[in-house]
């Protein structure tokens, strides 16, 4: 299992393993693969490790900005039984993607029926918008949905992996399932063992709504919107759907 401590990069990257103990040095350096590789250029080179990573299959835990979140490969299979199974989660539940930018959002999700300009007023942010799905997408994926839910989070290093990565990722909450959200790496130790990496950002937010996670509103039907979890923006995206004219379903 690898662990690079995003809040300190440029002290020490450093890498916790079964036949590993904890190493520190003068300037940033990894651990990878019984190998030293300086590491000049931190943010880079750990935005380059965890696509690698996941295009590799892995699952990796990191911050997003809302609450640390499990990602893996969106389009490959392997990667999602294995999510699944990290995070003890009902194969019926689906799993939401994220992308790196509200203009990617049309190659996964369908939104031609959309207001010109609300997707980009909600988003980037804590916001999940759900919309039909489009071929596209990988079917293993959420194989009994028609419709998905997609996230571009605010969080530069999140968008970074999936830009590079050039495919979305299957993002969804570091914990246990039907156990609460995660603020700190700290408050899912008991799935460290499972994981192949962990990405260490800190302490996210400390308030009962950073732990709500985002707000998930459902625009499939023309004109209408539906609220599926009131999430830590609802205030503020009910006021841009209702900017634009959109109506709730009840």
């Amino acid at each position: 299992m690898l662990y690079v401590n995003l809040k300190h990069l440029k002290h020490w990257v450093f890498k916790i393993g079964s036949a590993f103990s904890l190493h520190r040095f003068k300037q940033p350096q990894l651990i990878l693969m019984n190998k030293l590789i300086d590491v000049k250029n931190c943010e880079h080179q750990v935005v380059s490790l965890a696509v690698k990573l996941i295009n590799d299959g892995s699952v990796v835990a990191l911050p997003t900005d809302t609450v640390y979140g499990l990602a893996a490969d969106a389009q490959n299979p392997s990667a999602i039984g294995k999510l699944y199974n990290i995070k003890g989660r009902n194969l019926q539940k689906p799993i939401a993607i994220c992308t790196h930018h509200v203009n990617d959002i049309g190659n996964w999700g369908k939104t031609g029926h959309l207001p010109i300009g609300l997707l980009h007023a909600l988003l980037p942010g804590p916001v999940t918008v759900i919309l039909q799905r489009t071929p596209s997408l990988n079917i293993v994926l959420n194989p009994e949905e028609s419709n998905i839910a997609i996230r571009v989070p605010n969080s530069g290093f999140v968008c970074n992996i999936v830009s590079n990565l050039k495919k979305p990722i299957a993002l969804t909450s570091a914990n246990e399932s039907n156990k609460p959200s995660t603020l700190s790496p700290v408050e899912f130790a008991t799935l460290w063992p499972k994981l192949d990496a962990i990405f260490d950002g800190g302490t996210i937010g400390s308030s009962l709504e950073s732990r709500q996670g985002s707000t998930i509103i459902d625009l499939t039907i023309n004109n209408h919107y539906c609220i599926v979890r009131t999430g830590s923006a609802l205030l503020s995206t009910v006021r841009i759907l209702n900017q634009f004219g959109l109506k709730e379903l009840k």
